[in-house]
């Protein structure tokens, strides 16, 4: 996995989001609608998976940056199942995906983006709101996508965010992420912290 405190270029932002989803999660930061691309997938058959997973690969290889995916809902289970499941030098241009509210996908529907539990070959971030009922579920789907997890309170931003904000966020939890686990092996080779 690469580490994005080492970059410094910017990100390629690809937005994905369920037709079925009005308001995509992300606009409750205030950021904009839609990233420099934004894939919006019809999820009911197989060959509407399939269509959508091409369009994926397509817009991840045409990128001449690394690419930020930003999922809302079902899409990202559907994010999961395309990073689990592609050919490695397309993953391999990922950077990160920031996901939003899994958690509010249907149940029935999730099952239709089945994949392996192992994570994903990039860096990612299940942003959920914090509600008790929810917890242990976020923290399985977090898990079985080897996610970071952060829990908001819904709120509506003002107007005006900008996809830096989510390059920042991501970059900060990468760097964070990158530190414990540089501060765990040391410890685990009985080194002093700093050392």
């Amino acid at each position: 996995m690469t580490s994005l405190a080492l970059w410094r270029e910017d990100l390629s932002v690809i937005t994905l989001s369920d037709p079925q989803d009005p308001l995509p999660a992300w606009r409750k930061l205030g950021w904009p609608a839609e990233g420099g691309r934004h894939l919006s997938g019809g999820f009911a058959t197989r060959a509407d998976r399939a269509r959508w997973a091409a369009k994926l690969d397509r817009a991840v290889t045409d990128s001449d940056r690394s690419v930020l995916l930003i999922a809302s809902g079902l899409s990202c289970f559907a994010v999961s199942w395309w990073a689990k499941l592609s050919p490695a030098n397309y993953a391999s241009q990922v950077a990160g995906a920031l996901l939003f509210a899994p958690g509010e996908a249907r149940e029935e529907w999730r099952a239709r983006f089945a994949a392996p539990r192992i994570a994903m070959p990039f860096s990612s971030l299940v942003i959920d709101e914090a509600l008790g009922d929810k917890d242990a579920e976020l923290q399985r789907i977090a898990a079985d996508w080897g996610s970071g997890l952060v829990r908001t309170r819904e709120r509506q931003s003002a107007a005006g965010g900008s996809w830096r904000q989510a390059q920042r966020l991501f970059r900060r939890f990468t760097a964070a992420v990158v530190e414990r686990d540089v501060e765990r092996d040391r410890a685990l080779r009985g080194l002093s912290p700093g050392h």
